[in-house]
């Protein structure tokens, strides 16, 4: 939104500098975007750019509501315009307006006769210029004035070439076409709203005029439209018909009903400056759908805790004072009424931000609240913990299986076929792992296979963390409790807190390698099938089996997965014979018997290189 600085003075003389008000701006009303120094010497004008957020739209869009908000912050005089709009005696007017759509909210029509289209004065010229718009004539500046000035989209219709002096609000007909003042076709929808005389739509409501009534020189009299529509109808026309207009980005974000009645006030006196010899008519208001008077109710306690500062009645009371705010006091609660034009003002928290944004966010002094930062140690995660390092330390790896399984005692709704329940047991699932990981052994390089599981099981009357693990082929499930009672050396027993839990967990690493956990770097696995292949080769007694190995190693290449693994050994006279296992796999194909017969044949090349080696 562009601002003049001349323009504001027209409300607040005593106003700073424009490089003072940047600061003001920015910490109290809404960011700056960028400041333009336009003309020279005597008309010469700063403009601003304002970035306003929605919640403030529909009244800081506009140069009064600007105007206002500095003069309530700074404690600076607001000169009231008002008083100085004088329009004749109006005549009476058969002009009729019928509302038939509960998504225009109120409508006010004026006629105004023998005006005199033509330029507009310099003073509005200049005014339009500074924020970026230009001139067109006098009666179609007049209403962008308005809009620019107190926030009111406006509109004028030549009303010689309307059917008849009756305006129609109503929704549109699907397929309903309308050309724009710029000269494009819209297609409207049923959702959209227009304004409509007896035999043509004249205007899409709230978005843009149509080309059908436009002012131009020729125009002799005139219908002024003042109204306000609903802004999420606005939106959703405005975005169907792909016009994105000053007029829809203010009514979209919501305008009060009660601005209708001064924007037509102000409409008119402009109007009457420009054409002296105009003859106005009775104002025709329909206002079906009238704004409620809105009250709020808090404390400056409540405020305070809100914001973090301590803020007193006084302080309250000035803000309210200088905002022009009706209220009530009584130990320290209030009870305002919440002006028409201030939308924003619905909960506690708002009057809060208020206060806080008008006071100055940078008197909020940081202060971390005083926690006691002793964490509590939850009994049973304590547990899991213990029973989990237990088993790692005993040479176990951890699986987690399905809890949706095909039958049990609680069933789910709205899942798969063979997954409607919830599992009563760990061990079904833990035997399914089982087997697939003795299946995937040579290539986990593991001579057993020692896996457990700590989970939820799922009874009619109860949920249960229960642990199981394997023996070999056998399956042991028990309840957490029962486990780490079993394994607590007797010592611990009876005394042992949960916050002891964690102290007591074993090592990762108890029992393992100089390689710790920690210290171990993540590999991706295959996603391909791997082929294990095995080797025994006779050496005389005399070599040591990591010769051998080394042979192996170095001419099995990138596709040997696993370190080639001893896994038979004898003696027989003065030979000795060892069994290496292989394993193979991809991470690009699925290997061929082909290709890793290859490898094995080059292995087996460079172990007869030796003379004295012999592959059996």
């Amino acid at each position: 939104m562009k601002i003049s600085y001349n323009w504001l003075k027209w409300y607040i003389s005593e106003c700073q500098k424009p490089n003072e008000l940047v600061n003001v701006f920015n910490y109290h009303i809404c960011e700056v975007e960028g400041m333009e120094k336009i003309g020279e010497a005597d008309n010469s004008d700063t403009v601003f750019d304002l970035n306003i957020l929605p919640n403030r739209a529909h009244d800081l869009l506009s140069h009064q509501g600007i105007a206002r908000e500095l003069a309530s912050l700074l404690n600076i005089k607001f000169i009231d315009s008002t008083s100085k709009y004088k329009i004749p005696d109006s005549k009476p007017t058969n002009l009729k307006i019928e509302v038939k759509s509960d998504k225009c909210r109120r409508y006010m029509g004026r006629i105004i006769r023998n005006v005199k289209v033509g330029p507009s004065p310099e003073w509005e010229v200049i005014h339009l210029k500074s924020i970026g718009q230009r001139s067109i004539n006098n009666i179609v500046d007049a209403t962008n004035i308005v809009m620019y000035d107190c926030g009111e989209p406006c509109h004028a219709f030549d009303l010689d070439k309307l059917a008849g002096t009756a305006l129609l609000v109503r929704d549109a007909k699907e397929g309903e076409k309308i050309i724009t003042l710029d000269d494009k076709e819209v297609k409207l929808k049923e959702s959209d709203m227009v304004i409509a005389d007896e035999k043509n739509v004249l205007a899409i409501a709230g978005v843009k005029g149509g080309k059908m009534a436009e002012v131009n020189q020729d125009t002799k009299n005139i219908l002024l439209e003042v109204a306000n529509f609903n802004p999420i109808s606005v939106r959703k026309t405005s975005k169907n018909a792909g016009f994105f207009t000053d007029s829809s980005k203010r009514f979209e974000n919501d305008i009060s009903p009660e601005l209708t009645s001064y924007s037509m006030l102000e409409l008119s006196a402009l109007i009457l400056e420009m054409c002296p010899n105009a003859e106005f008519e009775e104002i025709v208001d329909t206002y079906p759908q009238k704004q409620k008077k809105e009250t709020l109710v808090f404390s400056v306690e409540r405020i305070s805790k809100i914001l973090g500062l301590k803020i007193s009645k006084n302080e309250v009371e000035d803000i309210l004072k200088r905002y022009n705010f009706s209220y009530k006091e009584d130990k320290g609660i209030f009870e305002i009424i919440v002006p028409p034009m201030r939308l924003d003002l619905e909960i506690e928290e708002d009057i809060a931000e208020e206060v806080g944004r008008i006071i100055g966010y940078d008197k909020l002094k940081p202060k971390i609240p005083e926690i006691n930062f002793k964490p509590k140690t939850n009994g049973t995660f304590s547990k899991i913990v213990w029973a989990r390092n237990k088993l790692l330390a005993e040479g176990y790896s951890e699986v987690m299986t399905y809890v949706f399984r095909d039958r049990g005692e609680v069933e789910v709704l709205a899942s798969a076929s063979d997954k409607k329940f919830l599992r009563t047991n760990l061990s079904d699932g833990l035997k399914e792992s089982l087997k697939l990981n003795q299946l995937e052994a040579p290539l986990l390089d593991e001579e057993q296979i020692k896996i457990f599981e700590i989970g939820a099981i799922f009874l009619k009357d109860r949920e249960e963390i229960r642990i199981a693990y394997n023996e070999k082929e056998k399956m042991i499930e028990i309840s957490l409790n029962k486990f780490v009672s079993e394994k607590l050396s007797p010592e611990e027993h009876g005394y042992i807190s949960a916050e002891k839990f964690l102290m007591l967990a074993p090592s990762r690493s108890q029992g393992s390698s100089e390689e710790t956990f920690h210290s171990q770097i993540f590999k991706p696995w295959s996603v391909f099938p791997f082929i294990v292949r095995d080797m025994a080769v006779w050496v005389p007694d005399t070599v040591e089996s990591n010769l051998v190995y080394k042979v192996i190693k170095e001419n099995a290449g990138d596709l040997l997965v696993r370190n080639p693994k001893l896994f038979d050994e004898f003696k027989k006279e003065n030979k000795t014979s060892y069994a290496f296992r292989l394993v193979f796999q991809s991470y690009d194909k699925t290997l061929t018997d082909d290709e890793v017969n290859d490898i094995m044949l080059k292995i087996s090349h460079k172990i007869k290189e030796n003379s004295s080696w012999e592959i059996r």
